[in-house]
């Protein structure tokens, strides 16, 4: 078993309540990643209801989670023919650190409809980016190998950017597939965009993040673009496109966070 399904794996506890260990394998600065927190709350989600296919989820960070043992609540919100949705919520030591809006639906769905007005980003090839996360305590880089476009890196080195766009490759080292869970990964596993004009500072962490799942990607690699345009009332915003390398979109998302430099 891969090290990422064996750290999102869920026991149950009664209807729509589970017991985790939040894994300290997946961590930003000794943090469990949101990506990876996400993945245990959708994870809630299909193991109780009858659809089998994450949509859309959104979830609210209301206090730092750390690793070790975590309960998790799964309720119903309201079901449609094609949609099913889910509060679902993280416990630890009592209280609740994030609730979640989770939107299901049938996995086998074909939908044939497709029209994409952007392409996925041009990158230059991985053995010409920059490795990034090789620090103490950022273990999710012990297992996701993460490359930045050079035209965006100059930060890791000083040289800030006059736009705050990051743009790379991913893929796990272990070489999992990329499904809907891992997707949710990814999308907060990148450095915050607004480093890249403003430097590393000390903290952004993420207020709400919403990740909407479209493919399921069929290649090694992803290819990423995260995006920030606004910086202003101690909040920047984070938007994120996802896709594999035959151009599919994979995923798209929207994280806000808070900005403080010191």
């Amino acid at each position: 078993m891969h090290a990422y399904d064996e750290d999102i794996q869920l026991r149950q506890n009664g209807a729509g309540r589970f017991q985790a260990a939040v894994s300290d394998r997946w961590s930003i600065n000794e943090t469990p990643d949101g990506g990876y927190l996400m993945a245990l709350l959708a994870g809630a989600a299909l193991e109780t209801s009858p659809k089998n296919g994450l949509s859309i989820l959104t979830a609210n960070f209301i206090a730092r989670s750390q690793p070790g043992p975590a309960e998790i609540v799964a309720e119903p919100m309201g079901a449609s023919r094609r949609f099913d949705r889910w509060q679902v919520s993280l416990f630890q030591e009592g209280a609740e650190k994030i609730r979640s809006m989770v939107t299901l639906s049938d996995a086998t769905a074909d939908p044939t409809d497709a029209r994409y007005e952007k392409t996925a980003p041009a990158l230059v090839p991985p053995g010409d980016c920059v490795q990034f996360g090789q620090m103490p305590g950022y273990t999710l880089f012990d297992n996701m190998d993460v490359l930045l476009d050079p035209d965006c890196a100059g930060w890791t080195t000083g040289k800030l950017g006059d736009r705050s766009e990051l743009r790379g490759w991913i893929k796990f080292k272990d070489d999992r597939t990329f499904d809907a869970s891992a997707l949710l990964l990814v999308a907060d596993a990148f450095p915050p965009p607004v480093f890249v004009t403003q430097g590393m500072v000390a903290w952004v962490p993420t207020l709400e993040m919403s990740v909407n799942i479209r493919n399921r990607p069929q290649t090694r690699w992803l290819k990423c673009v995260f995006r920030t345009r606004f910086l202003n009332g101690g909040m920047v915003e984070e938007d994120g496109e996802i896709w594999d390398e035959a151009g599919e979109l994979a995923a798209i998302s929207r994280q806000v966070a808070q900005y403080r430099k010191t």
